[in-house]
């Protein structure tokens, strides 16, 4: 047996066409077009190229795209001041800073700067206290597509056991909440847990964001489980390049799970598609809109 591969690219284009579909009805209905500004700091090569991947499908769905770079001796007064000045900018609905920030700047505090109500990385301490008390939230990206992903090979998640592996503000804490949200039965599990395998062994529904490569082993897995590999890790090939690969050593893990999702090809795909559906489901809040069908 080998197991379905969970194609995040075909899942994430389906939902970014949802996406434009709904942006057209808000734009056609209640002429509100959506803004998404994405606040770069310095010349990180990967955090450039998933900014233009960021730029280049928000304006595919329709909506607006701010772009603010800034150099990566930028003060932390200048970048709250920018932060400030998105906050007030009606035709801003999502405000995303791009992270890691360069050394010297406080991320917490820039993270707080930002107007809950336009935080679509749902990292603010708003969003991640009513995801935690089970209240309606802006959800963090990649966690939101996590669910996703698992939701196309089961259609409800009640009663599985999900182990998640990660404590991570970004995926594992925010990850946890949303699995409740759905009534799986959660272990959160991370580098300091007592017997690793055994624990993800016992688990329907597997969740690595450890961000370490093929850490989880196929002989880990409980047969038939789905595993979502939340990493991205570049190592060394013969000739000299790096190659990705997960948190799950892939190979081994087709001959056990149920169904898997690629690296790359996986949920990295899912991340971009789901800051625009925050993006939308913020627009439609700030307008006093119902929620968009997304």
């Amino acid at each position: 047996m080998t197991a379905k591969i969970i194609d995040g690219k075909v899942i994430a284009a389906e939902l970014r066409g949802r996406v434009a579909e709904e942006v057209a009805r808000v734009r056609r209905e209640h002429n509100l077009v959506p803004g998404l500004a994405v606040v770069l700091v310095g010349n990180d090569p990967a955090s450039e190229v998933y900014v233009r991947s960021k730029h280049t499908q928000t304006q595919a769905a329709g909506m607006a795209s701010f772009e603010h770079k800034l150099p990566a001796d930028v003060s932390q007064a200048e970048l709250l001041a920018l932060v400030a000045k998105l906050n007030r900018d009606p035709a801003v609905h999502g405000i995303l800073v791009q992270l890691p920030l360069p050394k010297g700047l406080n991320t917490e505090a820039v993270i707080n700067a930002i107007d809950p109500a336009k935080d679509v990385d749902g990292l603010h301490p708003n969003n991640a206290g009513r995801l935690a008390g089970g209240f309606s939230a802006l959800s963090p990206c990649t966690p939101l597509g996590c669910i996703i992903l698992t939701k196309s090979v089961h259609a409800s998640l009640e009663g599985m056991n999900a182990i998640v592996i990660g404590r991570s503000n970004l995926v594992g804490r925010p990850l946890v909440q949303l699995l409740l949200n759905e009534n799986a039965t959660v272990t959160i599990a991370h580098s300091r847990s007592r017997d690793l395998p055994g624990l993800v062994r016992r688990a329907d529904l597997v969740y690595a964001a450890v961000g370490k490569a093929e850490m989880v082993r196929g002989d880990w897995l409980k047969p038939g489980a789905t595993v979502i590999d939340v990493g991205i890790n570049r190592i060394p090939r013969a000739d000299g390049k790096t190659r990705l690969v997960g948190d799950v050593a892939y190979q081994e893990a087709l001959e056990v799970a149920g169904a898997i999702t690629p690296v790359p090809g996986g949920v990295g795909q899912m991340t971009v598609a789901c800051l625009l559906v925050n993006t939308l489901r913020a627009a439609c809040a700030i307008a006093g809109l119902p929620k968009p069908a997304v």
